[in-house]
């Protein structure tokens, strides 16, 4: 049976500012333990991802720092890019949106849309700052939500209730550049009619059906996602301009639009096609594999993002791609809800983060710590949150004491008894039969839950391993049965190494860094998942390493500290403004 191929892509992190752990908990991670399943299990797989480097908050930040936009875009570009790197995370490419590459392929599919007379143009009235003679795009307009009265909405949404606005819907709208009150002027754009997409789309989202053919099975779509989309729906879809009064992006490539370039969120998402286009040049392949229908056929297009996200990549999006044409739509956007810190919400303005390029300065070596803490506490469907404590009880009681005691007392124990030589079984009694009966069932769970998006509970069958083979030990007792049942002890040991190798395999999605270290110590590559269907992985006779410790306990002074860190941080000007 032919194995079903993807195009993953995670969020384009945004280049004015570098990644926290609520990013990384909520797009970056569960894309990449996905996409190493997939790779395990002999999946063609392209894992797409790169900065979004345009787009009004970008220009804003450059106007109050005084350097060029490219300035800005440069500098977070490599900081968020070697974050990853160091992090582990396993694109095929990151990629950024000011590109060349990326240009032209983002006017040729403006044009494309354009020619087919897929927008219309407007005329309309738009905030105009007089002080700095310019138009204001959305994000250079703040003032009081029309539906809650937060006085800090923006002039595209309101982030405490997501209500989507208009610039003009605010109340004492002021312009974030000069801080005074706009003045309305006319201006023309290019709009995409969302409103004429409404019927299609209910019948994608909500039953997977697109012209009659079944493209995706809703009930692996999650329920928020399901139901953002649809209230907006519901609520009746806008017209909405698909260019902006701009002098950083990509330009409208028409006559006649001078000053004016591409909607981020038009340019922003075909920069997963253009950083695919990329990629294939990198290495020899055909981008339209992974995107045109013609040449990608049933391909699956994921879209990992976080729930403010949603209707870019869910409505949005699709809209474009069906409209284009040529190109497949997403299979699913498994979106994440927001991880908070502490008791209160992650704020880049107060400096309230912890973030993941000043973590991985500090604890270079615990990587896979926090991507198993992360995991742990994913915001799969509700808001979760982090705090140092439960970093460093899982830490403990989780990794050290389970997987960690594990694996340490049978390596410890078959270089004490056989000097590091796999043992050969002897008579295996009902218990050994029933512990490797339960292991064959794990990997099944955990493919289920991974291919359902169900990455947490994933990683914890995963840890279900690590817990079999404690509680084996304990139960069989094999450093005392070595001096009056030795025969005994050697089927407890290769037993135990199995599971060992077991673990090994299992961990390789989740702790990668800590599966090759096994495998190194196991002397044996362990990387399709289909070894799981071999009963044995070490076989009697084969040469076993020395045993580390591999996740050292999280002592009190690092909570302590980290804590410090945050209440000094907390009310103080941050160095990057959201």
């Amino acid at each position: 049976m032919k194995k079903a191929t993807y195009t993953v892509t995670a969020a384009l992190p945004y280049a004015n500012g570098p990644l926290h752990l609520g990013h990384v908990a909520g797009v970056y991670l569960p894309a990449d333990i996905f996409v190493r399943f997939l790779r395990m299990n002999a999946h063609d797989v392209a894992f797409i991802c790169g900065s979004d480097e345009h787009g009004a908050a970008i220009t804003l930040r450059a106007k109050k720092e005084g350097v060029s936009p490219q300035e800005i875009v440069d500098k977070y570009n490599h900081l968020i890019k070697n974050a990853f790197e160091q992090f582990n995370i396993s694109f095929d490419i990151f990629h950024r949106t000011s590109d060349q590459l990326h240009h032209e392929t983002s006017a040729d599919f403006f044009k494309k849309l354009h020619d087919q007379g897929k927008f219309t143009k407007q005329t309309s009235d738009q905030y105009y700052d007089e002080e700095f003679q310019q138009f204001l795009a959305d994000r250079y307009i703040a003032g009081e939500c029309p539906k809650c009265a937060n006085p800090n909405a923006y002039g595209d949404q309101c982030e405490k209730c997501g209500s989507d606005l208009s610039p003009t819907d605010l109340k004492n709208p002021k312009s974030t550049l000069s801080g005074k009150s706009p003045v309305l002027k006319s201006t023309s754009h290019w709009y995409l009619p969302m409103d004429q997409h409404e019927v299609w789309l209910k019948e994608w989202i909500q039953n997977g059906v697109l012209d009659g053919v079944q493209q995706h099975d809703p009930k692996t779509w999650r329920n928020q996602v399901i139901g953002q989309c649809m209230s907006w729906i519901n609520g009746g879809l806008k017209p909405r301009a698909m260019t902006r009064d701009l002098d950083w992006g990509v330009k409208v490539p028409l006559p006649n639009a001078e000053g004016k370039v591409l909607y981020v969120w038009l340019d922003a998402p075909i920069g997963y096609i253009s950083a695919t286009k990329q990629w294939a040049l990198d290495n020899g392949k055909d981008w339209k594999d992974y995107w045109c229908k013609d040449q990608a056929g049933d391909r699956k297009l994921v879209h990992f993002i976080g729930k403010d996200n949603i209707v870019f990549h869910a409505i949005i999006f699709p809209i474009l791609l069906k409209d284009h044409g040529d190109f497949i739509l997403p299979d699913n956007v498994p979106a994440y809800e927001f991880l908070n810190l502490e008791g209160d919400k992650f704020s880049t303005s107060r400096n309230w983060a912890v973030w993941l390029h000043e973590y991985l300065a500090s604890y270079p070596e615990k990587v896979d710590e926090l991507k198993y803490v992360l995991s742990a506490i994913a915001p799969e469907s509700k808001d979760s949150e982090f705090t140092w404590k439960e970093y460093q009880t899982r830490v403990n009681s989780e990794l050290a004491d389970i997987y960690g005691n594990f694996v340490n007392r049978t390596l410890v124990l078959t270089q004490k008894y056989y000097e590091g030589i796999v043992p050969k079984p002897l008579n295996f009694e009902e218990v050994d039969l029933q512990v490797l009966e339960e292991l064959k069932e794990i990997p099944n769970r955990i493919s289920k839950l991974i291919y359902a998006y169900k990455l947490r509970d994933a990683q914890a069958e995963m840890m279900q391993i690590a817990r079999i083979g404690n509680k084996y030990l304990a139960d069989q007792e094999p450093w005392k049965l070595i001096k009056t049942n030795p025969e005994r002890v050697q089927t407890i040991m290769y037993i135990a190494l199995q599971i060992t190798a077991k673990l090994t395999l299992a961990s390789s999605p989740f702790l990668p860094d800590t599966s090759i270290k096994l495998q190194n110590i196991l002397n044996k590559k362990l990387g399709d998942w289909s070894d799981f269907l071999n009963d044995e992985l070490l076989s009697p006779g084969h040469l076993i390493g020395e045993p580390m410790i591999l996740f050292p306990k999280i002592e009190d002074s690092l909570v302590n500290s980290e804590l410090e860190r945050l209440k000094n941080n907390d009310d103080v000007k941050s160095n990057f403004p959201q």
